[in-house]
């Protein structure tokens, strides 16, 4: 099962994709801002064999060259397979679009991310026939955000440092940050980086931090955080992204989210919206 964890490490680049050229213009790797990103199908399935999804696919066109595929992958361990997959996924969508592929790789604890940074090789010692080479973001190379003004002027990047560093000695300074920060944002900003904040702590030690923070410090979120309106958080979320894939969306079906105030109910359908094809699809499983 995919953990709210998982699915806020990659989501972010989906929220705001500049974040990606940004974190690495900071670490000495020039890729360009885009000048617009699509957002893909992220099914790489071929016709019979073994299904195959990444976390999130972008085009991102820039104005320096042609352009580039961004595949985020969130990785919460180790996996022996994962290379081999990572390997299949950027040679299946250069392929496919003809557009050099970029894999990014997130982690949120150091060990992981220094065995995902690789490289990797493909083929006998003899003659290695590729070198799997990620890009990868966790707690040893994203930026620790504890100044409001800093965490104020790119909220993006400062949830992403929370994320990131969520199981660090540091969260706690980045969280409050963050919290107070998030008061100079528009409600329906500071909603869905809310949202993506706690579910990107997942069951780390600073998520009950921000829970405190949540409840206490943001006084002017505090009817965000209380049980219906958090369930209508989400529930903006699901149908921000619905229209982000381009999925239509019936009356009935936005009545239904909307009025939705289950909480588990609400994130398995937000987990869900980037895999369905329909609203259909997405409520399958509760008409089961």
């Amino acid at each position: 099962m995919v953990s709210s964890s998982h699915e806020a490490m990659h989501r972010i680049f989906q929220e705001d994709p500049g974040i990606f050229s940004r974190t690495f213009r900071a670490l000495g790797i020039p890729f360009g801002d885009p000048v617009a990103v699509s957002l893909l199908p992220t099914d790489l399935t071929e016709t019979k064999p073994l299904e195959r999804r990444v976390d999130t696919l972008l085009r991102f066109d820039t104005a320096e060259d042609d352009g580039f595929l961004l595949l985020v992958e969130a990785q919460g361990k180790r996996d022996s397979a994962k290379p081999a997959s990572w390997a299949y996924y950027l040679a299946h969508l250069w392929s496919k679009y003809g557009t050099p592929p970029v894999l990014l790789v997130v982690c949120q604890d150091k060990t992981t991310a220094a065995w995902a940074s690789g490289p990797f090789t493909i083929g006998p010692a003899q003659w290695p026939a590729l070198t799997l080479r990620p890009l990868v973001l966790g707690p040893h190379n994203v930026p620790v955000i504890t100044d409001v003004s800093v965490a104020a002027r790119d909220i993006p990047l400062a949830t992403l440092s929370a994320i990131t560093h969520g199981r660090e000695p540091n969260a706690d300074a980045i969280l409050k940050a963050l919290a107070s920060a998030l008061k100079t944002a528009d409600q329906k900003t500071a909603r869905i980086f809310i949202e993506l904040t706690e579910l990107g702590l997942g069951e780390a030690p600073a998520a009950q931090t921000w829970r405190d923070l949540m409840a206490a410090d943001l006084s002017f979120f505090r009817s965000v955080t209380s049980q219906n309106l958090r369930a209508e958080g989400l529930a903006t979320a699901v149908l921000f992204l619905l229209d982000q894939r381009g999925i239509d969306v019936s009356d009935e079906a936005r009545k239904r989210i909307t009025d939705c105030h289950d909480h588990e109910t609400l994130i398995t359908w937000l987990a869900r919206v980037y895999t369905t094809e329909s609203t259909a699809d997405l409520f399958e499983d509760d008409e089961a």
